[in-house]
């Protein structure tokens, strides 16, 4: 009862930083595992029972607006013995607090005999048990994410992973913050009932007069909050837009760095901010309003009372007794009156809040049932007249598909971008609308997507993906997936961790990575989707034949290939065309050659090289070429020692107290003139306040000694008017002081958030590779949300307090100097509870903020590989996970609430020690003073318990809420990239020829790492075609990165057009290089946006790119064509529709010097043709750098650069290299690629 079980956590935090160990567990009640499945019962059980209302309805013929299952009934279905129970315990607490004024009013009575009632005075009462309530927390997050697991692709389009991490941060926030409050709902009614009855017996009809200023101002506040409303609506949209673009943008960092778009991106979420800054100074001084209201409340009323007192009977003489029971009894009406609008206001938000909870909990799911799994036949899938769209109302994207496929069939699925191949494989997993047909489908199924999917965990645990460890089978798969040298390479070998979105791994090793999880899963149909676009060919064959192809694992299962290598096509069971949604042709390989032109002009389309790739002429490769052509794909880099660096870094907890800096941070950031106007408004607010009650004291006391009625009745009105007036100049205080408050929390906040914006756009890329995105969406969500809407409230609440308690102690001391000597030792425990509190409340909250990073990296990794989980049929199993990081974050959130209630005991008996001490000096010195300063000591003595209690919680909160301004404010020291401007700016034309040259130049990623580039020295001539290649981890992508400067450099120098590029500034440097990524990233908006996010070029220039990358007829066939709504992360393209967009992106911005990063890897032979073609022709006249991995893109480039080990071992014309016999042409002959092609 009295928390003395938390002590030793209490008492172990101020002798050392807690740790998560340190904590209590939550009881098992308490527990996701527990409170989830009851509360997944209670919404199922609502969902039914709405559906047989309508239903119900429906029978009667009535019209009515269609009601969706309501998320409050669910919520009170599965807590509602909780909320009885604390109830009571309520209306106990709030009897108990009218003891006091009824106690002071025996003191002024009974002088005489003290004893009988100070065991009464203030009786502590510690059952505020609002941990009760926070348990409604525990279901929230996973909620969100069970459904956001369920749910179908329209309804991924309604809510963007911003949307959804919104929803979990500030939605699920306001509710339970809404949670510890709701009982005020009937209590702060009950209170000013209770407050009013009781006004009755001492002031008789009069205070009728106090219910009337009550009654007018309910409908004042009313309007308020429903005018608050509106805002918190238009708040969340904000916040949601901001959420979702910053996102993608923090997904899509590398390519606003290349193309240093990050001004144009700041500005976009900046005017997004302001948007919502806009809406936050309106709430602001909606609350100017509510506190001046809130102050002058109880003045009016006790002004009203005390009038209308006065008037009804001419004998009414104010006493002390009256005067101060009244007065004790108007202070307690001070805190529903100031709780009531509060709770409603909280009532009102969350009511939107619950709105877009239940929005989501009731959107549309994936229909399981629209693809037959339990039917007995000869075939593994079959399509019958079938068509399939994204969402119902939509064009269909495939159109009557009729295809049988024989179980261990192996069938490849072809055609050109954009064909529906990968919408085969969707409608396949039941991922997309079925609009007509039969789809039949038999077995368990594995799925690799296009775009790999690898999980934030070691590699071993990637590959289980859930499945036991079989260790012959698991090192089986390791080496047909060409994974194991590999292993031998990286720091921990299979246990080495993989980073978020696999930021520490190749292309290809995803690749693999995802391939060996699905062979592993050990599944009856794997569905591919172009395995093998991003890995080098050797590789690619080394897969078919020991994974996919007739001799592989997997000879045995069902495997439906989508790809474009069509030298496939010859091993192939099946061959299914794909043209415009619709299977064009289908047989196996000498059906369709013999009847399909259409066929044999793709095989033509195939360059001559390709051809020579065919699978019949491989030669085993023995295993030490392999070995040498796997060293460690990690981003390119040759040393052993460079994949520690990639380790992912967890969050980093501070240890310690809350720097003062912090704080200055904070006032500096809310500007100084706000500061002092603030402080002396608040000043000004006290000081008029206790001349209000000294004033009244006063009265008192003059009425004492009147020897005639007439005397009273002419000072009455005098005395009225002056505490009228001083009662309206604290109103205008607290009136300038909430607006003053308002306008700085406004600076502050716009300050931070954009000096946060600005650190993090100015981080160097290695950040975002090594830092979970979910650490900095957290600063940006929670963080922000502390910043903006709490920590100036306590910063101005502590303020008040500790005026107010300054204040007290000078009346009481002024009154009973003996006060004094009692005081002291009480300041001494509330300081040294305060001490002890705090050192460990600030660590629990900061693990707390640490353990909510996880929830949104889990939730964000979950999203993204959302088709993958389904496919395997895991969505369980990551919904656990995702109850276990929610219950760390719990176990923290408990043990902050519990230090809560640990501090609330103690400073509630603390607090009546002092008033049991000030009720005992004024009873014993009755005699020698006058009753109305007994009655004023006693008032303020009540009184102080409650600003000693909030004086010292503010204070804990302060510092425990810095930490996020702590957090916030954490990227202004780390490292940063060089400026994008300097004073030394380069020619506007610059460069013009297009000559690179590379000087004993030398680069590392790290200074304790070894040198990933070493004495590269060459010259490109202006408008040359240099191919650069090399094994993998020679260096290819590390080069490009320094020409950026993404990687800075530690020796030598780069020189392009006579400028040394580490003079310039990076925007001026990047804004005039181009490049072509290997993955294509799109951000959600509209595909003009995407081409030209600084609004550059014309339309027409627009479509001019759109037409050399042939994406012109696609996108006029488009309704909205430009202005077409790319979803998020390009979702509404096909992957090789984006690579182009990404080209027709460079075709636009066309200047001197183009990289080409394997820019092709993901469309079909034919379109990569024609777009080799543009690139020739419209980059003509400029330098062209080509980083390969597919050799037949550089066989034609002018010279070719040869990287091994971060140096260059060969330079020259692809002809002389071939006769040299080096290591270019040992790979041009494991490739397959032959002399004579080469000449051709």
């Amino acid at each position: 009862m009295t928390y003395s079980w938390f002590s030793r956590i209490i008492v172990l935090g101020y002798k050392k930083p807690l740790e998560r160990e340190d904590l209590f567990e939550l009881n098992e009640s308490d527990s996701s595992y527990v409170v989830c499945p009851i509360f997944e019962k209670q919404w199922r059980k609502e969902v039914l029972r709405n559906q047989e209302r309508q239903e119900v309805k429906a029978s009667f013929h009535k019209e009515a607006h269609a009601r969706k299952p309501s998320l409050v009934y669910a919520l009170w279905n599965t807590f509602k013995f909780v909320l009885i129970q604390v109830a009571l315990f309520k209306v106990f607490a709030d009897i108990l607090s009218f003891t006091s004024p009824l106690i002071m009013k025996c003191i002024s009575i009974c002088s005489k005999k003290p004893f009988q009632y100070f065991y009464l005075s203030k009786f502590p009462w510690p059952f505020l048990t609002i941990f009760m309530l926070t348990i409604i927390l525990c279901g929230r997050y996973m909620w969100v994410e069970g459904w956001a697991l369920l749910l179908s692709n329209v309804s991924r389009k309604r809510f963007s992973t911003g949307e959804v991490i919104n929803l979990m941060s500030a939605d699920a926030q306001q509710l339970m913050d809404l949670t510890a409050n709701l009982n005020l709902l009937w209590s702060a009614p009950f209170q000013i009932l209770m407050a009013v009855s009781l006004l009755w017996q001492e002031l008789g009809p009069a205070v009728l007069a106090g219910v009337a200023v009550l009654v007018f101002v309910i409908p004042i506040n009313a309007l308020v909050a429903t005018r608050v409303k509106k805002l918190k609506k238009s708040q969340t949209k904000n916040k949601d837009k901001q959420i979702k673009l910053l996102n993608e943008i923090l997904h899509g960092i590398k390519i606003l760095k290349l193309y240093a778009w990050e001004p144009s991106y700041k500005k976009k979420i900046i005017e997004i901010r302001e948007q919502e800054l806009e809406v936050q100074k309106l709430s602001g001084y909606l609350a100017v309003f509510s506190m001046l209201t809130l102050t002058c409340i109880p003045f009016l009323v006790s002004l009203a009372t005390f009038g209308i007192y006065f008037l009804l009977d001419e004998g009414n003489i104010l006493t002390a007794t009256k005067v101060f029971t009244s007065m004790s009894l108007f202070n307690i009406l001070r805190l529903p009156l100031f709780d009531l609008p509060t709770v409603i206001s909280a009532v009102v938000q969350t009511r939107i809040s619950l709105d877009r909870l239940e929005d989501f909990l009731n959107t549309e799911e994936l229909h399981p049932q629209n693809i037959e799994t339990n039917y007995v036949g000869d075939h593994a899938i079959g399509f019958t007249n079938a068509s399939f769209s994204w969402d119902k109302t939509g064009i269909p994207v495939l159109e009557n598909l009729n295809i049988k496929i024989p179980e261990g069939a192996l069938v490849a699925v072809v055609g050109q971008v954009g064909s529906g191949k990968s919408s085969v494989l969707s409608a396949i997993l039941g991922e997309m609308e079925k609009l007509t047909g039969v789809v039949q489908r038999k077995g368990s199924v594995a799925y690799v997507a296009q775009q790999a999917w690898i999980q934030n965990c070691i590699v071993q645990e990637n590959i289980l993906f859930g499945s036991v460890m079989q260790k012959q089978f698991y090192e089986r798969v390791l080496e047909a997936c060409a994974l194991l040298p590999d292993l031998e390479q990286l720091p921990n070998g299979d246990q080495t961790e993989i980073g978020e979105r696999g930021v520490n791994i190749s292309g290809g090793q995803k690749h693999r990575v995802s391939l060996a999880r699905a062979v592993y899963s050990g599944a009856d149909i794997y569905l591919l989707d172009d395995p093998f676009a991003a890995v080098d060919v050797h590789i690619g064959k080394q897969l078919f034949e020991k994974v996919i192809g007739p001799s592989g694992i997997l000879k045995n299962k069902t495997r439906i290939l989508v790809t474009h290598n069509l030298t496939l096509l010859p091993q192939m069971d099946l061959i299914v065309v794909m043209e415009s949604g619709k299977v064009a042709h289908m047989g196996t390989y000498q059906e369709l050659l013999s009847k399909t032109r259409n066929l044999t002009n793709l095989l033509q389309a195939f360059s001559e090289q390709e051809k020579a790739h065919a699978l019949k002429r491989v030669s085993v490769i023995n295993s030490r070429t392999i070995l040498k052509d796997q060293i460690l794909e990690q981003n390119d880099r040759p040393s052993l020692d460079q994949g520690k660096q990639f380790s992912v870094k967890k969050e980093k907890i501070p240890i310690g107290g809350v720097k003062f800096a912090v704080i200055l941070k904070y006032l500096q950031a809310f500007g100084w003139l706000w500061v002092w106007l603030s402080l002396a408004a608040y000043l000004g607010q006290n000081l008029v306040g206790i001349g209000q009650n000294l004033w009244l004291s006063a009265w008192v006391k003059e009425a004492k000694h009147m020897s005639e009625f007439t005397e009273w009745e002419q000072i009455r009105s005098n005395k009225l008017n002056i505490y009228g007036l001083l009662g309206l100049m604290q109103g205008l205080f607290v009136c300038c002081g909430a607006y003053i408050l308002t306008r700085g929390s406004l600076a502050a906040s716009r300050t931070l958030h954009t000096q946060l914006l600005d650190n993090v756009l100015h981080l160097p890329l290695r950040f975002f590779e090594t830092n979970p995105i979910g650490q900095i969406i957290n600063r940006f969500t929670k963080d922000m949300f502390i910043i903006d809407i709490r920590f100036h409230y306590y910063l101005r609440t502590w303020v008040n307090c500790t005026l107010d308690v300054i204040g007290t102690v000078l009346v009481i001391a002024g009154a009973l100097p003996l006060f004094i000597l009692g005081v002291i030792p009480l300041v001494f425990l509330y300081f040294t509870i305060q001490r002890y509190y705090v050192a460990s409340s600030r660590q629990i909250r900061r693990l707390a903020g640490a353990s909510r990073s996880p929830i949104i990296s889990h939730f964000s990794e979950t999203l993204s590989g959302v088709s993958t989980i389904r496919a395997f049929g895991h969505e369980q199993r990551f919904i656990q996970q995702n109850r276990e990081v929610v219950n760390e974050n719990l176990v923290c959130f408990y043990n902050n609430v519990i230090s809560n209630r640990w501090l609330s005991v103690r400073l509630e008996f603390l607090g009546n020690l002092m008033v049991f001490f000030a009720a005992l000096l004024a009873v014993l010195a009755a005699n020698s003073i006058e009753s109305a300063i007994v009655g004023l000591s006693i008032s303020y003595a009540l009184n102080i318990t409650q600003s000693l209690n909030f004086w010292v919680r503010k204070a804990c909160e302060i510092e425990t809420n810095a930490v996020s301004i702590e957090r916030v404010c954490e990227y202004e020291n780390m490292d940063k990239e060089a400026p994008w401007i300097t004073s030394k700016r380069p020619p506007s034309q610059w460069p013009d020829k297009g000559i690179v040259e590379f000087i004993n130049y030398q680069a590392r990623y790290r200074d304790d790492l070894g040198l990933a580039l070493q004495d590269i020295t060459f010259q490109t001539h202006g408008e040359e075609k240099i191919g650069i290649v090399g094994r993998t981890g020679a260096g290819k992508s590390t080069l490009s990165n320094c020409l950026f400067r993404i990687v800075e450099r530690s020796g030598g120098k780069i020189i392009i057009d006579g400028i040394d590029i580490s003079t310039i500034g990076l925007h001026d440097l990047r804004g005039k290089l181009n490049i072509i990524p290997q993955d294509p990233v799109l951000f959600s908006g509209t595909l003009q946006m995407n081409l030209d996010p600084l609004d550059k070029y014309s339309d027409s220039e627009l479509w001019q790119v759109l037409e050399l990358c042939h994406l012109k007829e696609f996108v006029q066939s488009l309704p909205k064509k430009l202005l077409h709504e790319i979803s998020e992360g390009g979702g509404n393209l096909s992957v090789g529709q984006r690579q182009l967009v990404c080209l027709a992106r460079a075709l636009l911005r066309k200047t001197k010097i183009l990289i080409l990063d394997e820019a092709t890897a993901s469309i079909d032979f034919e379109t990569d043709n024609l777009v080799q073609t543009t690139i020739r022709k419209e980059f003509s006249d400029c330098t062209i750098l080509t980083i390969a991995h597919r050799l037949h893109t550089i066989i034609d480039s002018d010279r070719v650069l040869v990287l091994d080990s971060g140096r260059i071992t060969e330079f020259e014309t692809p002809q002389n290299l071939i006769c040299q016999k080096g290591l270019f042409f040992q790979m041009l002959t494991e490739a397959g690629i032959t002399q004579d092609s080469v000449t051709k």
